[in-house]
């Protein structure tokens, strides 16, 4: 108020505001700012929740009397509802509760009239086919004029349009006006039906009229954080089922593919188990808290321990950091999202190591963030520069959770437990699910609630964790991972380590003595989703200088033995079931070996019958030796390298192998290509073939075997066609086999027996080309999992009954994830 007002923002360096167009334009950062004192409307419930009463008073007067809403200026869309139009609702929640009690007897919705003024001039952002909000809107002149300078737009991120709700339906509920819930409620509907319905991702950035995802990647950060916050909160702040329904079903995706605790790491919404970069941004610090809304305390704790780490390495968090926690964008504008996790987990645990906590983070903020005029963003956390800039939500947020951090009960002016906190930090009251909107709750019609998704009570966290070292030991691992402060080494060598080093050649993930040198070595292990490890080496966690040599050394071999192994790039392979009743039709992509019978420079492949070798694993002299002889064996990923597998399958004279992937849930669908490397020594005495299949499409063939037991297949570079691959005498068995089981569409695409698992199959048209691809088939690009030439067929009959889903509609699917991916792999290009 001293250096800035009337301006939006302060610039504490040099004592001024900032006012848009007088200064030299940051872009989008810019938008934010309308000539409508943002700073001090984003403050006013901090000013109220700090029991300043005066001075909100006196904020409160000055808004409604200084303020404009009608400037002739293009803002986001987002910033303005959730910093301006939350600001002022959150003003009006307290000036209610002030009255109430006996204070601010003058006041008569004033802050509430000006909320819907806004509100009105954001609503023509929501003019779209979609429903989905224009990111940007001209306060004076809405959209789509020629003096708005806006509505060109054709995309706006997830969080932008999704981070309506809170906000509009509580205006809404306050006014009783229905149409700002309304509009809200729509553009969260279209997002769900976007939503990538394998995965149940939604990505970070989506066309406001065609409804196409734009970017793919998908993460809890920066352009998509706030709209899963939402769908939790507007559960809770309305009490509409389905907002939890959805919720749920997006958090199971999360924690199935994103969450590899303590990280969390975007990936594709398509191929969810494929990561879309190895770095992660401080956005995502919220979501430690919103699993603690959640329930979710366990993973809480250990991400927000990751994040301390890091805060304590570099005194804040970095605007964006790798997994092996070193800056990636050193810029820090002072965010609040890490004290917000803090403050909630606290609430949660109730756990004094989290005052802790918020004691560091104010320590840091007044030993390098403070300046005479205020607080100052960090410009690079590595040089402890400074940026002229203090944003709004400082005020608004930071200071309101580190208040509430430290606040006894008695510090509050009234109870926050009657109140929710908007992304903003803003405080809506939970009286308003309650309040009308003149319609009702609108919910969507026709989509059923699955119970099974509610879990409808949060865990007493006072039985989650009775022991008080629970907490601690979950923090201990994570706490070792990150760099600390350099240690004086040692030039000893320690005695543990008088061994040989171990060699990257020899290392195996799942053995514990190697796990335990790893450790020594300073090297820690990360296991990610699909079934890869990552290993992050930090000298200074070595128990000696010598020890920290040697698994620098271990790196440097590993990265040469990876980079070998990943030199040649060869093309999937395909396991063709032949023998009845699939006839050739099932074929299973997979996965080639780097060493072994290169089978596309065989003509016909290799045919034989499948048998599961014992033990299962492969690693070890077959006791099944008899049998696996001149078959093909079937083994599973793990314990030991995939050359082991294929000499011990070969010693017992098997003709091939197949190897199953042992990470369920794996496919080919969602996964990357996966080749086998060899061990890093030579390889050319395996001259069997080898071949890997994900889990999903393995257990295809596994259940053919326990329901068929003589199951034959063909190894070969492309699926065959049948008049190719089967003899005369097969042949005219399939013919036989179809005409009395199935009916024939029409006289071009015969009618198929049914494949196993079908959803995780193709089927192969008969008639094909010199290339082994039908006229009517769809040509897959390179790397696309599962999908090879597939025909249009009709389902089958079987026993009678007809199978829930037709090959034709399968066939559109997989067509639409064919484009899909292909649009993928040309952003990734």
């Amino acid at each position: 108020m001293d250096h800035a007002y009337p301006a939006d923002e302060l610039m504490p360096l040099t004592c001024r505001g900032r006012v848009r167009g007088l200064e030299p334009s940051r872009g989008d950062v810019d938008d934010a700012l309308g000539k409508f004192s943002l700073t001090l409307i984003d403050t006013l419930d901090t000013l109220a929740l700090l029991n300043k009463t005066a001075e909100f008073e006196k904020a409160v007067r000055r808004v409604v009397t200084d303020v404009r809403l009608d400037n002739d200026i293009v803002v986001s869309v987002f910033e303005t509802n959730i910093r301006v139009l939350g600001g002022l609702l959150g003003g009006h929640s307290m000036a209610v509760m002030l009255k109430e009690s006996g204070r601010m007897l003058w006041y008569q919705d004033e802050l509430l009239h000006m909320a819907k003024d806004l509100g009105l001039r954001l609503l023509p952002a929501f003019n779209t086919s979609s429903g989905l909000p224009y990111p940007r809107v001209n306060l004076r002149f809405g959209v789509r004029g020629p003096e708005t300078r806006t509505g060109t737009e054709t995309d706006t991120c997830t969080a932008c349009a999704g981070t309506i709700i809170l906000e509009f339906a509580a205006l809404s509920r306050f006014t009783g006006d229905p149409t700002f819930e309304a509009h809200a409620r729509r553009a969260l509907d279209f997002l769900w039906e976007k939503r990538q319905r394998n995965s149940n991702l939604v990505g970070t950035t989506i066309n406001i009229h065609s409804g196409e995802w734009v970017r793919r990647d998908s993460g809890v950060g920066a352009g998509i954080d706030s709209y899963y916050e939402y769908l939790l909160k507007a559960y809770i702040l309305l009490g509409d089922d389905q907002f939890l329904q959805r919720f749920n079903t997006h958090y199971a995706s999360i924690m199935k593919y994103i969450s590899q605790p303590p990280l969390l790491l975007d990936v594709h919404i398509h191929k969810p188990l494929l990561p879309a970069r190895t770095w992660m941004d401080s956005l995502l610090a919220f979501f430690p808290g919103l699993q603690v809304l959640k329930g979710d305390i366990r993973p809480a704790i250990e991400t927000h321990e990751m994040l301390y780490q890091v805060t304590k390495k570099h005194n804040f968090l970095p605007e964006a950091f790798t997994t092996d926690f070193r800056v990636h964008w050193a810029q820090h504008p002072l965010r609040p999202e890490f004290a917000e996790s803090t403050y909630f987990l606290y609430k949660a645990t109730r756990d004094p190591y989290y005052l802790e906590v918020g004691r560091t983070i104010l320590e840091n903020l007044n030993r390098f963030a403070r300046v005479p005029c205020g607080f100052a963003a960090m410009k690079d956390v590595r040089t402890g520069s400074h940026e002229d800039r203090m944003d709004s939500f400082f005020l608004a947020e930071m200071f309101k959770y580190l208040f509430l951090l430290f606040a006894e009960e008695e510090d509050l002016p009234f109870n926050v437990e009657d109140y929710i906190f908007t992304t903003e930090a803003h405080l809506l009251p939970l009286s308003l699910s309650t309040a009308s909107n003149s319609q009702g709750n609108v919910t969507c019609a026709g989509e059923e609630l699955d119970d099974s998704n509610f879990e409808w009570t949060c865990p007493n966290t006072r039985l989650l964790f009775p022991d008080p070292a629970f907490p601690r030991n979950l923090r201990e691992p994570i706490r070792s991972a990150v760099d600390k402060s350099c240690p004086h080494p040692t030039t000893h060598r320690d005695p543990g380590m008088g061994r040989p080093p171990l060699r990257a050649q020899d290392f195996m993930a799942n053995n514990p003595e190697h796990l335990e040198l790893l450790r020594r070595m300073g090297v820690s292990l990360i296991h990610l989703k699909d079934g890869r490890v990552q290993l992050v080496q930090h000298a200074t966690q070595a128990v000696s200088a010598v020890a920290a040599e040697d698994g620098m050394r271990f790196m440097q071999e590993m990265m040469e033995l990876s980079s070998q192994q990943q030199k040649e790039q060869l093309p999937p392979r395909a396991v063709q079931i032949i023998s009845p009743p699939f006839f050739g039709r099932v074929v299973l992509t997979a996965g080639p070996a780097q060493f072994g019978m290169d089978l596309s420079k065989s003509s016909s492949g290799v045919r034989g019958f499948v048998t599961i070798a014992e033990p299962y694993n492969g690693c070890s002299v077959l006791s099944n030796g008899e049998i696996v002889a001149g078959r093909i064996a079937l083994l599973q990923r793990g314990q030991c390298m995939f050359a082991e597998k294929a000499r011990h399958i070969q010693k017992a004279g098997a003709i091939g192998g197949i190897v199953i992937d042992d990470n369920e849930g794996s496919s080919s669908d969602t996964a990357p290509l996966f080749q086998m490397a060899g061990d890093g020594r030579n390889t050319d005495d395996v001259t069997l073939p080898l071949l890997f299949l994900f889990h999903k499409e393995g257990n295809i063939l596994l259940e053919a075997l326990k329901e068929y037991r003589e199951v034959e297949v063909l190894l070969s570079d492309k699926a065959r066609d049948r008049g190719e691959m089967l003899s005369e005498t097969e042949y005219e068995k399939m013919l036989i086999f179809e005409e009395g089981g199935t009916q024939e569409k029409d006289h071009t695409s015969p009618a198929s027996s049914e494949p196993v698992h079908q959803s995780q199959v193709t089927i192969q048209e008969q008639t094909t080309d010199d290339s082994g691809v039908g006229p009517e088939s769809v040509q897959p690009a390179e790397g696309l999992g599962s999908y090879v030439p597939v025909a249009v067929g009709e389902e089958p009959a079987v026993d009678g009954d007809h199978s829930s889903q037709s090959v034709d509609s399968l066939m559109a699917d997989w067509e639409e994830d064919l484009e899909a991916f292909k649009q993928m792999e040309k952003d990734e290009l």
